[in-house]
């Protein structure tokens, strides 16, 4: 079965590329935030996989619940997802689509979680390391999971680092396992 990211990256590339072309990418951005959100509520999701409505129908109402304004080619493409059966991708699409985003102004989302709280003193030192790492400017959340016994996992994009307890100890249960 394919993967919904795989599904999502050529609509989020199209809804890319014609945002930068339109120089609106805080407008598409706004959008795509918004329609994430309500494809995730149960009654609008149920709304966007119903086999009782067709995909204009399904567009149309979804348009409807947007309280930003819908530009022509919003829409468009609100109705090409509709057209191949794919609204409920539009969370994943408005992930990649933040991405790509990122990757143009040369920033990116890093999520650290951690066993423990990090100091201001440790997230200086991690962000002025990925940023080197990564030759661009590092926007870093943390969050703690007493669950990692210790260490931490940081998430940049499709970039996972790995470095818990926990995630060491799976490795070696799995180097050890026949």
């Amino acid at each position: 079965m394919v993967e919904p990211r795989t599904l999502a990256r050529p609509y989020a590339r199209a809804a890319f590329d014609v945002a930068r072309s339109q120089d609106a990418l805080g407008d598409w951005s706004g959008v795509l935030s918004e329609l994430a959100v309500l494809c995730t509520q149960p009654k609008v999701a149920a709304l966007i996989v119903s086999p009782d409505k067709t995909g204009d129908q399904q567009a149309e109402a979804l348009r409807s619940l947007v309280e930003a304004d819908v530009s022509v080619s919003q829409q468009n493409f609100i109705g090409v997802l509709a057209e191949n059966d794919r609204l409920a991708l539009l969370p994943e699409v408005f992930s990649l689509f933040t991405e790509l985003k990122q990757a143009l102004e040369t920033s990116v989302a890093v999520e650290v979680i951690s066993a423990f709280e990090l100091s201001d003193d440790d997230a200086a030192t991690l962000t002025r390391s990925l940023e080197k790492q990564l030759a661009r400017s590092v926007s870093l959340t943390h969050q703690t999971d007493p669950a990692l016994l210790g260490g931490a996992v940081i998430r940049a994009g499709d970039m996972v680092i790995d470095g818990s307890v926990r995630g060491r100890l799976a490795k070696l249960a799995g180097a050890l396992t026949p």
